[in-house]
């Protein structure tokens, strides 16, 4: 799923608090056209790194231990291996709150450690098999951005993240075995392999709906693609729980509402369209990703997926005008 520069901001899922951060910004489309180059190679050319396995071995050894003493371990043992990710000065909060964060997914780890330490064990061969059959639609690729499998504290399944002077690519361990326990994970990576494809073609830098839905949607057909058989589970279209059938109950006034969003680049409209936080819309949350999804639908019925990647921002722009305006009729009908 990353990409104006917008806030984090913490939502609540269920039982389980996830951090979901606005991406997509200007400097992160100007900062990924220029570190992601191609070649023909097909393995990743930055390093891989999984350090999702040294939260569970620290939870095994401080299972007995008070909760400070846990998560100071985790500073110790986990964070100190990733600094840039595990920061609260990244997600804007002191030093105590961010603490706090620790303890909750310390807390709640238990439940879902089976299905974790599945996801942990397989990434070393997920990631270069799919990045492999990815290779094979997109034979120019090459993965150059450094690579992490974490447990995310809540924060992701798969998503990109911009330290400074670099775009890393991260998994989370923890929200794969939440959303994805039972799942084939093909359509996951190839979903943020494509973003990371996609951003040495398509660097738009106003940060407006239009180029939100193009990069989503584009990245969750393409995923669909890629894996035909794949469920909405898989896909990502039943988050939250629903999404894809309330959507589809609620299209005519979706295409409507986002006909006239689609230069629009306010924070509160894109968590409404992105993110699993509502608005004041009573439309679904999250709905964005699945109409993006049927604009690239539409716009593969006349292009192959290499064409619509490689698409410029003027000519993205006046297609999804236009095939939303499409929609929109037809959802009239």
């Amino acid at each position: 799923m990353e990409r104006q520069l917008r806030l984090p901001f913490f939502f609540l899922r269920g039982a389980v608090l996830v951090f979901s951060f606005l991406q997509y910004s200007v400097m992160r489309r100007l900062l990924l056209a220029v570190l992601i180059s191609c070649s023909a190679a097909v393995h990743a050319a930055a390093p891989v790194s999984n350090i999702a396995g040294d939260f569970a071995s620290t939870w095994d050894a401080t299972r007995e231990l008070p909760m400070a003493e846990r998560v100071a371990a985790f500073r110790k043992n986990v964070a100190a291996k990733y600094p840039d990710f595990y920061s609260a000065k990244r997600l804007k909060v002191s030093e105590e709150v961010y603490d706090r964060h620790i303890a909750k997914f310390i807390e709640r780890f238990e439940a879902i450690r089976t299905p974790y330490l599945d996801k942990v064990r397989a990434f070393d061969n997920e990631l270069p098999r799919n990045l492999a059959t990815f290779s094979k639609t997109f034979p120019e690729f090459r993965l150059n951005t450094p690579t992490w499998l974490v447990h995310s504290l809540g924060e992701m399944d798969g998503g990109t993240r911009e330290f400074n002077s670099r775009v890393d690519l991260i998994f989370g361990a923890d929200m794969m075995a939440i959303l994805h326990a039972n799942d084939d994970l093909a359509p996951l990576f190839h979903h943020e392999l494509f973003h990371v494809y996609h951003h040495q073609h398509f660097a738009c830098d106003k940060g407006e709906v239009w180029e939100s839905l193009w990069e989503e949607g584009l990245a969750t057909y393409v995923s669909h693609a890629m894996n035909p058989g794949a469920s909405d589970s898989e896909l990502m279209l039943d988050f939250p729980q629903g999404m894809r059938a309330a959507t589809e109950a609620n299209l005519a006034a979706s295409w409507i509402q986002l006909g006239q969003v689609l230069d629009k680049s306010d924070t509160a409209l894109y968590l409404e369209l992105f993110s699993t936080k509502t608005g004041n819309s009573a439309l679904p949350a999250r709905r964005g990703y699945y109409l993006g999804y049927l604009v690239a639908r539409e716009a593969a019925k006349t292009r192959d997926l290499a064409s619509l990647a490689k698409m410029g921002c003027k000519e993205t722009r006046t297609l999804i005008e236009s095939t939303v305006r499409k929609l929109s009729k037809e959802g009239m009908q």
